[in-house]
């Protein structure tokens, strides 16, 4: 199996073991993703996946089309756990911007600008979550973000033609997992609940 293909399945394998346990998480109680920014990645990462393939990013894409996938489902569950109140007007205001932008990507027949407008759509997305985890950091995996970000640079490396088109998306939303991880380690050093750990995994 040639070496992009290797790194392409990693990817995905490593996309499984990071929503496992997330999943997993959720549905115990215990992690409680925001609704607004899965909705938002869902919908974007699975477009770009789209735009990557008309873009001949290949195999390296496929990921990306795995994630966007499992996202929804995310999504999904995350609009079951989700409490009225825990929705804000900021939040309102990402999730407001981002989804009324996604139309956008359909305007241009260029996979580059859809890439562009679908990225800035999606790192909008990362708004919600970064504004619950700054209040409540134990809510969230640092694992997972973690996991995702490593992932994320395994697709890039899995990519057959490298380019803005094929490159941008995995990179920032790679970028914007390692910004939420710092916010949510930071906030947990300051603030740490009682009994919880700075640095856990799970």
């Amino acid at each position: 199996m040639p070496w992009r293909e290797i790194l392409s399945v990693s990817a995905i394998i490593l996309t499984f073991v990071a929503f496992g346990p997330y999943i997993g998480s959720i549905l115990q109680g215990k992690t409680r993703p925001h609704v607004f920014s899965w909705v938002i990645w869902g919908s974007t990462t699975f477009v770009v996946f789209l735009a990557q393939l008309q873009g001949n990013a290949g195999v390296g894409a496929w990921p990306i089309g795995v994630s966007g996938g499992i996202a929804v489902f995310v999504a999904l569950l995350a609009y079951r756990t989700t409490k009225d109140h825990s929705i804000t007007r900021t939040d309102w205001w990402f999730f407001s911007l981002a989804m009324s932008s996604l139309p956008l990507w359909y305007l241009t027949s260029d996979p580059l600008w859809a890439v562009l407008v679908l990225t800035t759509i999606d790192v909008l997305g990362f708004g919600p979550t970064i504004r619950k985890s700054f209040h409540a950091p134990f809510e969230e995996q640092l694992r997972f973000y973690l996991l995702f970000a490593t992932r994320n640079l395994l697709a890039i490396a899995a990519l057959e033609h490298f380019s803005v088109t094929t490159v941008l998306f995995p990179a920032a939303t790679g970028a914007g997992c390692l910004v939420l991880i710092t916010v949510i380690v930071i906030r947990r050093w300051v603030y740490p609940a009682s009994g919880g750990k700075v640095f856990p995994l799970d």
